[in-house]
Parts: structure tokens; C-alpha cells; sequence
């Protein structure tokens, strides 16, 4: 599993715990927007071709149909 969704899901954890403990004050949402933000992050660079979020080959022409 990738360090950036566990350090996200992580997040999101410490954020649903401060939620009850501190009866939720503003900053504490802070940690559920950039949780949530990390996960969608790592998730969408995951499926890309090199993980860093652009193609592996940036001057890459489109094939021809056909064959």
C-alpha cells in the first residue's frame, strides 16, 4: 500500500476521533478535507502510467486506426 493513502486514511482517522472529542471546532475539518484530498490524490497517481500523474511517454503520437 502506498505511504500517501495510508498517511491519508490516517488522516481521516484523527479527524473522526477529534470529531467526539473536541465536539468537532472548526480546524478539525481542516484534516477531513486534506485526508480526503491526499486518498483521491494517491489513488488517481496509482492508476496512471509512471505514478506521478503524466504518461510515461510525453511526446507520444497517437497510433493510426487500423492497425
Amino acid at each position: 500500500m502506498d505511504i500517501g493513502i495510508i498517511a491519508g486514511v490516517a488522516l481521516l482517522i484523527v479527524w473522526a476521533v477529534g470529531t467526539f472529542v473536541y465536539m468537532a471546532p472548526g480546524w478539525i475539518h481542516l484534516l477531513l478535507t486534506v485526508g480526503v484530498f491526499i486518498v483521491i490524490w494517491r489513488i488517481v497517481a496509482r492508476g496512471t502510467a509512471d505514478g506521478r500523474g503524466r504518461s510515461s511517454t510525453p511526446n507520444a503520437k497517437p497510433r493510426p486506426n487500423g492497425k
